[in-house]
């Protein structure tokens, strides 16, 4: 409104200052021209501070504006920087946990499988311990007497079956005391049912027997009837 305002004044001034030049001896134009000029100075003092103010209003909204938007731009960068560090170092944190785990899973499996093979160890040698004293106790120290009788009466076994009692008298006989004889025997690993049937079958390889005759003769060569009986039965008779 003040622009229009100033602008019918500028040319109401102008139009005065012409119809001056025309007329100059005339009153009226001096009068317009004196008219224009004032409204023009009139609204040119009211509408150009008016329209600084507006300007300069205008040109502070929009630096106010523009600053809350950089404000709030920054503000949301910022938030959004923070987010993501909290997130990173969530990760982070969460995969030095999951690492930690997984090495006290590892230390502790391994701690129990050392666990194990000590204890197990241990039982080993225990075992191996308790197996040595037992074969110790079982096997009483020997002299060297014993020791021959014992190898003595191997040797005869090797080439020929003997029965319990008839091995301890081929061992008395070579000069062994009975108590010797009887160890020697006592402490060697054999089959005296299995010495009845070689006896057996020696006796066949040279003569004849009927079955009660060769029960007869493996009983006085000291085999038990029951180990007697049984070589008859495996050769046949």
């Amino acid at each position: 409104m003040t622009g229009f305002l100033g602008f019918i004044g500028l040319v109401l001034m102008v139009w005065g200052l012409i119809q001056l030049f025309k007329k100059a001896k005339r009153k009226k134009g001096l009068i317009k021209l004196g008219v224009g000029f004032v409204l023009f100075l009139i609204v040119g003092m009211v509408s150009t501070p008016v329209e600084e103010n507006e300007v300069a209003d205008k040109a502070d909204t929009e630096v106010k504006a523009e600053s809350e938007q950089e404000d709030t731009k920054a503000e949301a960068e910022e938030k959004a920087k923070a987010e993501e560090e909290a997130k990173a170092e969530a990760e982070e944190k969460a995969k030095a946990e999951e690492e930690a785990k997984a090495e006290a899973e590892e230390k502790a499996k391994a701690e129990e499988e050392a666990k194990a093979e000590a204890e197990e160890k241990a039982k080993a040698e225990a075992e191996e311990k308790a197996k040595a004293e037992e074969e110790a106790e079982k096997e009483p120290e020997m002299s060297v007497s014993q020791q021959n009788a014992i190898r003595q009466a191997e040797s005869y076994l090797d080439y020929t079956a003997f029965s319990k009692s008839g091995l301890i008298d081929q061992l008395e006989f070579e000069g062994y005391p009975t108590e010797e004889a009887m160890f020697a025997v006592e402490n060697i690993e054999v089959d005296w049912r299995e010495q009845a049937v070689l006896q057996a079958e020696s006796y066949l390889d040279y003569t004849a027997f009927s079955r009660s005759g060769l029960i007869d003769q493996l009983i006085f060569e000291g085999h038990s009837e029951a180990d007697a009986t049984y070589a008859v039965d495996q050769v046949g008779l």
